[in-house]
């Protein structure tokens, strides 16, 4: 397996442009990755994992623009 990166929640919100209160919204509703426990005051995400739903966004919009 290879090497897994873990980012933080800024790391997120920078990335995804949304803010704290929205990643954990959709979250909350299975529409986003799960952050990972990393100690009992700290938590991560996979890098991976949040580059592949900003994917999943883009063909999304890119299948709507077809469809249209």
């Amino acid at each position: 397996m290879g090497s897994t990166i873990i980012i933080r929640l800024n790391d997120v919100k920078k990335m995804t442009g949304l803010s704290r209160s929205s990643i954990y919204d959709l979250i909350s509703k299975g529409l986003f990755p799960k952050q990972i426990k990393l100690t009992p005051r700290s938590s991560g995400w996979v890098l991976s994992e949040i580059q592949q739903w900003l994917d999943d966004r883009i063909a999304a919009r890119d299948a709507e623009m077809v469809a249209a």
